[in-house]
């Protein structure tokens, strides 16, 4: 088991370093810089925004989570100016979710709301499994990648926070395996080869790139919930809330 994780983990890597050297290559990457490391931003992201107009399932939702990172940043604000309310990990989750109703805010302060600090500013934190709870369900959630395929396998950065917000909202019963899951990346940023899959990925359902959208169709996997035996320790002594979850449900367990 720990074996195939490691060369799971291996190709993984591989994969991530010729897309974030390609996109350095051919000038394909923007400010925040290197790209390495990070979910990429690239020429053109805000034009991806443009077209969730033909997702059925966006213009229908009301809650929708979305990644904090730049290259979906016209995204979140998109949703923000339709009136959705937007639900935003924290970095690396230390902090829980934060909450942001444009409701209750003028039009001059959403595009502020829609980066990490002005949700910060104005957002309500979520920061514990209670006050997570109370939320209504989330009807969408837009994903950052490093890589993704027509298969809608998709590569994160290597740290596993999305994958785990996905486990974190499904144990609480926020979302199901049903939810549409939607990337924007730079076409560049679409292999043709198949990406390794632990027990813990998250599949998409669409891909967007500043050209075209790319319908996946049906999520071919998604995890129910949390996978205790391969929750990483440290992340739940890093995490206060995961603690706190994990903590419940051990607890449940032994009852």
């Amino acid at each position: 088991m720990k074996k195939d994780y490691g060369k799971i983990k291996m190709k993984k890597n591989e994969i991530r370093r010729k897309i974030w050297d390609l996109m350095v290559e051919r000038k394909i990457a923007r400010f925040p810089f290197p790209p390495h490391g990070r979910i990429p931003n690239f020429h053109g992201s805000e034009k991806c925004a443009i077209h969730f107009d033909g997702l059925k399932n966006w213009k229908n939702a009301e809650i929708v989570k979305i990644n904090p990172d730049s290259p979906q940043k016209s995204v979140r604000l998109r949703a923000l100016k339709e009136g959705k309310k937007l639900l935003m990990p924290t970095p690396r989750i230390r902090e829980g979710f934060l909450l942001v109703d444009p409701e209750r805010l003028s039009e001059s302060k959403l595009d502020s709301a829609s980066t990490i600090k002005g949700a910060f500013r104005f957002g309500v934190k979520l920061d514990s499994v209670q006050k997570l709870m109370k939320l209504e369900k989330v009807d969408f959630i837009v994903e950052g990648s490093v890589a993704v395929n027509n298969l809608g396998q998709r590569l994160g950065k290597g740290a596993g926070y999305g994958d785990l917000e996905f486990g974190m909202l499904s144990e609480l019963e926020l979302i199901d395996g049903k939810i549409p899951v939607v990337t924007t990346v730079h076409q560049i940023q679409i292999v043709n080869t198949p990406i390794p899959q632990g027990i813990h990925d998250v599949s998409l359902n669409c891909i967007i790139t500043p050209d075209r959208v790319v319908e996946i169709g049906s999520p071919s996997k998604r995890p129910p919930g949390i996978i205790a035996n391969v929750l990483d320790p440290e992340k739940i002594r890093e995490i206060p809330m995961l603690k706190e979850l994990y903590s419940i449900l051990s607890s449940e367990k032994q009852q």
